[in-house]
C-alpha cells in the first residue's frame, strides 16, 4: 500500500472519529455545568441525576435503532443524521427556559451519541486494512478522550470569564453551546469521506464499492479484498436474530456483551461525570476541582495514544491484563485512603493511575474488539446489541453511584469508600474474564472471525 492510500485511510478514520469526539464532548460537558444548572433550575437530587442520565436514555434509543439505520441508509448517511442531532442538541441545551426543554435536547444529543457509538467504529473497521485496524479503530476512543479533555478545559476557561452570578445565569449555557463548533466540523467532514465498500457491495453497488476499494488498497489487492468481502456477504442471510441461537454466535455475543458491561462497571463514567464533585467532597475548591478533573483528562489522552501505538504490536489481551491490574490496585488504594480519611494529596495520584490504566486498555481496546470480534453473519446486529447493553450499564452506574456515595448505612460502615472497593473487585473480575473468555484478534481480517470462534 502506497503512502497516498495510507494517508487517505487515516483521513477517513479521523473524519469519522469526530463522531467519537462529540461522544466525549457531549457526555462530559455536563460535569462542569451541573452545579450551576442545579441551582438555576432549583433541581432536587433526583432531578440532578436525571439531568445527567437523561442523555443516556437518548443513547439507549440511538443504539437500539443504529443497526436498522446503518443497514438501511448506509454508514455515511447514518453519521450525517448524528451530526444533525448533535447540532440540535448544542443549540437546544444552551437556550432552554425550562428544565423539561433542557432534558428534551439532552435526549436528542444522547440519540446522536448512541447511534455514533455503533456506526463509527464499525465504519472505520470496514474501511481499515487488518494490520492497521486496531490503531485506526483506536482513533475512535482517542477522539472520545480528546472530546472529554477539550470540554474539561473549555468548561474551566468559561467558568473563569465571570463571577458566580454570571456562571449561574450565563456560563453553563456557553458550556453547552460550545458543542456546536465540533458538530458543524463533523457535518462538513462526512461529505468528504466515502461510503463503506462493504455496505456498497451488500447493496449491489459494485462499481461504487470498487472505486472506494481502489482508493484505500494497493492496486494488486483490490480484487482479492473485493472477493473476500463478496464471499463473506454470500454467507450472510437476513435472519441475523435466528443466527444468534447458534452456539458459536452466542459465544461471540456473550463476550461482546461481557466486554461492554465490564467497561462500564470499572467505574470510569462515575469518575468522568462526577470527578469535580468527588474532588469538592475531598476538600478542593470549585476552580481547583475543575483543574484536577482536567488533569485526569490529559492523562486519559496520553495513555489512549499509547494504547493506539501498541494495540497492533502487543495485541489486545496483554493491554487488557495491564489495565485490569492497574485499575484494581488504584481503586482499592483510593478506597483505603478515603476509609481512613487520609485524603489530602494521596487520592489524586491513584485516580491518575486508575485513569492511565483504563485509558491504555478498557477504553480503546473494548471498542477495537467490539468492531472486529463478531462473525459476519451477526456483526452489525451483535455490535448494536452490545452497544445497547453498554449504555444500559452506563445508565445504571450513573444513577446508582450518587446513592452509593450518599447512603447513610454505607457512610457509617465504609466512610464513603464502598463504591471504590466495589469497582476494584469488578476490575479484578474483568482480568479473569479476559483470561478465560476473550480471544486474541491481532492481525486477523474481519472475514477470519468466523474461524476464530469455531
Amino acid at each position: 500500500m502506497d503512502k497516498n492510500n495510507k494517508n487517505y485511510i487515516l483521513f477517513i478514520a479521523l473524519s469519522a472519529a469526530l463522531g467519537g469526539l462529540l461522544f466525549g464532548y457531549d457526555t462530559a460537558v455536563i460535569s462542569g455545568a451541573i452545579g450551576n444548572l442545579t441551582e438555576y433550575f432549583h433541581l432536587t437530587p433526583v432531578e440532578t441525576g436525571w439531568a445527567i442520565s437523561s442523555a443516556l436514555v437518548g443513547c439507549l434509543i440511538g443504539a437500539f435503532f443504529s443497526d436498522y439505520l446503518s443497514n438501511r441508509l448506509g454508514r455515511r448517511a447514518t453519521m450525517l443524521i448524528t451530526a444533525i442531532l448533535f447540532i440540535l442538541n448544542s443549540v437546544g441545551t444552551a437556550l432552554p427556559n425550562s428544565f423539561t426543554m433542557f432534558v428534551l435536547f439532552r435526549i436528542v444529543g444522547g440519540i446522536g451519541v448512541g447511534i455514533a457509538s455503533m456506526v463509527v467504529p464499525m465504519y472505520i473497521a470496514e474501511i481499515a486494512p487488518p494490520k492497521r485496524r486496531g490503531a485506526l479503530v483506536g482513533n475512535y476512543q482517542l477522539a472520545i478522550v480528546i472530546g472529554i479533555v477539550v470540554v474539561y478545559f473549555v468548561n474551566y476557561f468559561i467558568a473563569l470569564q465571570g463571577d458566580a452570578h454570571w456562571n449561574l445565569n450565563i456560563g453553563w449555557r456557553w458550556m453547552f453551546g460550545s458543542e456546536i463548533i465540533p458538530s458543524i466540523l463533523f457535518l462538513v467532514f462526512i461529505f468528504l469521506i466515502p461510503e463503506s465498500p462493504r455496505w456498497l457491495l451488500q447493496k449491489g453497488k459494485s462499481e461504487q464499492a470498487v472505486a472506494v476499494l481502489e482508493k484505500i488498497n494497493a492496486p494488486e489487492d483490490v480484487a482479492q479484498v473485493q472477493s473476500e468481502i463478496q464471499n463473506s456477504l454470500e454467507q450472510e442471510d437476513k435472519g441475523q436474530w435466528n443466527n444468534l441461537v447458534n452456539p458459536i454466535y452466542k459465544k461471540a455475543l456473550f463476550v461482546g456483551i461481557g466486554l461492554s458491561i465490564l467497561q462500564q462497571l470499572t467505574g470510569i463514567n462515575a469518575i468522568l461525570y462526577y470527578a469535580p464533585e468527588i474532588f469538592k467532597s475531598l476538600g478542593s475548591s470549585t476552580d481547583a476541582s475543575l483543574l484536577e478533573t482536567s488533569i485526569l483528562g490529559v492523562v486519559n489522552l496520553i495513555f489512549t495514544l499509547l494504547a493506539i501505538k501498541w494495540v497492533d504490536k502487543m495485541g489486545r489481551k496483554p493491554l487488557l491484563y495491564i489495565g485490569s491490574a492497574g485499575m484494581t490496585i488504584s481503586l482499592a488504594a483510593v478506597g483505603i485512603f478515603i476509609y481512613n480519611e487520609a485524603v489530602g494529596n494521596y487520592v489524586l495520584p491513584f485516580l491518575i493511575l486508575f485513569m492511565a490504566s483504563f485509558s491504555i486498555s478498557w477504553g480503546p481496546i473494548v471498542w477495537v474488539l467490539l468492531s472486529e470480534i463478531f462473525p459476519n453473519k451477526i456483526r452489525s446486529l451483535a455490535l448494536a446489541i452490545s452497544v445497547f447493553i453498554q449504555w444500559v450499564a452506563n445508565f445504571v452506574v450513573t444513577q446508582v453511584f450518587p446513592s452509593l456515595i450518599e447512603n447513610q448505612w454505607l457512610k457509617d460502615n465504609f466512610n464513603g469508600a464502598f463504591p471504590f472497593y466495589l469497582f476494584s473487585i469488578i476490575c479484578l473480575f474483568s482480568l479473569l474474564f479476559v483470561w478465560k473468555k476473550v480471544p486474541e484478534t491481532k492481525n486477523k481480517s474481519l472475514e477470519q472471525m468466523d474461524a476464530l470462534w469455531k
